[in-house]
C-alpha cells in the first residue's frame, strides 16, 4: 500500500482521537533487568487492570498468578505519579520526568510511560517529521520521523513511528533521548477493535534506560465507557514506607497507641 506522510499523520490523529478512555484486561510478563547488561528475570502471568481517561490519568493495577494478591497499584494524572508495592510496603510518588534509577526495577515503572506507548500519540501541532520508505526485498515499512532539537538548537530524531505497508498499521514505536540514546521502544500486532475502537492486543514495551520491559496482551477491553474520578484515586496505605524519588525513603508510621 502507499501513502503520504499526511496520510500516515491523519491516521494516527484519527487512531488516537478516537480514544477517549478504556478499561482493559491485559496478561502482563513484566521483563526486569537491563537488555544491555543481559540480567533478565521474568515475572510471569501478572493480570492487570488499565484505566485510561483522557486528557492524561491512567491507572494499573497488577496482579500475582494464582492468589491474584496486589503486585502493584499505580497511577497517573498527569505530571505526577504514584505506585504503591505491597510486597515492599512502599509506596513511591513523584514527577513523571523524575530519573528512573532505582536498584529495584519495579519502582522505576511509570504510568506515562505505558500512556505513552499504548496510545501512540500523534505529533504535536508545528512539530516537524519526515517520512522514509523502508521498503527492501525482507520488509515493507514506512518509517516517519519526528524531529526536535537538542540543547544546542541542533536538529535530532526525537522518536519514529513504523507502519506495515501490507495494512498500513502501526508495528512499532521508539522514542530517544537528545544524546540519541533509545528510551522507549515498542513494537505492536494483532490490531482488533474494540466497541469501534482499532486497538493493538499485542504490545511488547522495552524500555533499556530504566532497566525494564514489559509485554502485554490485551484479553478484554471498553471503549470510551464513562470512568469516575475515584478510580484515578490513589492514597497512600497507613504503614507503608514513602519514597519520594529525588530523596532518601521516610521511615515508616507508626502505628498508633491503643
Amino acid at each position: 500500500m502507499t501513502a503520504t506522510k499526511d496520510d500516515l499523520v491523519n491516521r494516527m490523529r484519527r487512531l488516537n482521537d478516537n480514544v477517549r478512555s478504556f478499561s482493559a484486561t491485559v496478561d502482563m510478563t513484566p521483563a526486569i533487568g537491563s537488555v544491555y547488561k543481559g540480567e533478565i528475570t521474568e515475572y510471569k502471568d501478572v493480570r492487570a487492570y488499565v484505566l485510561f481517561r483522557r486528557p492524561a490519568e491512567i491507572r494499573i493495577i497488577g496482579l500475582y498468578p494464582v492468589v491474584r494478591s496486589k503486585a502493584f497499584d499505580m497511577v497517573s494524572t498527569g505530571n505526577e505519579f504514584r505506585i504503591y508495592i505491597p510486597a515492599k510496603n512502599r509506596f513511591v510518588e513523584g514527577t513523571n520526568d523524575a530519573p528512573a534509577n532505582s536498584a529495584n526495577k519495579l519502582e522505576n515503572l511509570r504510568p506515562a510511560a505505558f500512556l505513552e506507548a499504548m496510545l501512540i500519540p500523534p505529533p504535536d501541532p508545528g512539530e516537524q517529521t519526515v517520512l522514509e520508505d523502508a521498503t527492501d526485498e525482507n520488509d515493507a515499512l514506512y518509517i516517519l520521523h519526528f524531529l526536535g532539537k537538542d540543547d544546542a538548537g541542533n536538529p535530532i530524531i526525537s522518536r519514529n513511528v513504523w507502519f506495515d505497508r501490507q495494512t498500513l498499521r502501526i508495528v512499532r514505536q521508539k522514542s530517544f533521548s537528545k544524546t540519541g540514546i533509545t528510551v522507549s521502544d515498542t513494537r505492536y500486532h494483532d490490531w482488533k477493535v474494540y466497541d469501534n475502537v482499532a486497538f493493538p492486543s499485542g504490545i511488547d514495551i522495552n524500555r533499556p534506560v530504566d532497566g525494564y520491559g514489559v509485554v502485554m496482551t490485551v484479553t478484554q477491553m471498553e471503549a470510551n465507557k464513562t470512568l469516575s474520578q475515584d478510580k484515578f484515586v490513589l492514597p497512600q496505605p497507613e504503614g507503608t514506607q514513602l519514597q519520594v524519588i529525588g530523596q532518601k525513603p521516610a521511615p515508616v508510621a507508626a502505628a498508633p497507641r491503643p
